[in-house]
């Protein structure tokens, strides 16, 4: 597996509607999508910046996995995203590789990806998306 490029970071927060004028007005970014992910109990909004993403995400649900991480820890940085040409492929490559996984099989995420994570015992604590076309 090689990474292209970081696909998005992953910020959790309160409210999207209170998190996008920080990254519109203070940074002077703009908010070019919002979307929701029912399966993963989430609604997400979308920044640019160069080739990498900023992704915000709200909870749609407190038993949610956004939900849950907020609540714990008042939200911040959430996964940090790497691109592949091959989700699937890449989710068995760090398997051999020894590393655990939370899915063995690629799921659908926002903006029509197929995105799959690797569980953060392996990844020295950051939780870590593969996300690609396939």
């Amino acid at each position: 597996m090689k990474p292209s490029h970081i696909e998005h970071i992953g910020i959790a927060v309160k409210s999207l509607e209170e998190a996008i004028p920080f990254y519109e007005k203070v940074l002077g970014l703009e908010c070019y999508a919002i979307e929701e992910v029912v399966d993963q109990k989430v609604k997400t909004a979308f920044f640019k910046v160069g080739d990498t993403k900023i992704e915000l995400l709200e909870s749609t649900d407190p038993e949610g996995p956004i939900g849950k991480f907020v609540a714990k820890t008042g939200g911040g940085m959430h996964h940090l995203a790497f691109a592949v040409e091959d989700v699937q492929e890449a989710l068995n490559d760090v398997q051999e590789a020894g590393c655990q996984v939370i899915d063995k099989a690629p799921r659908g995420g926002a903006e029509g990806l197929k995105i799959g994570f690797l569980h953060p015992k392996s990844t020295m604590r950051v939780l870590t998306e593969l996300c690609g076309e396939k």
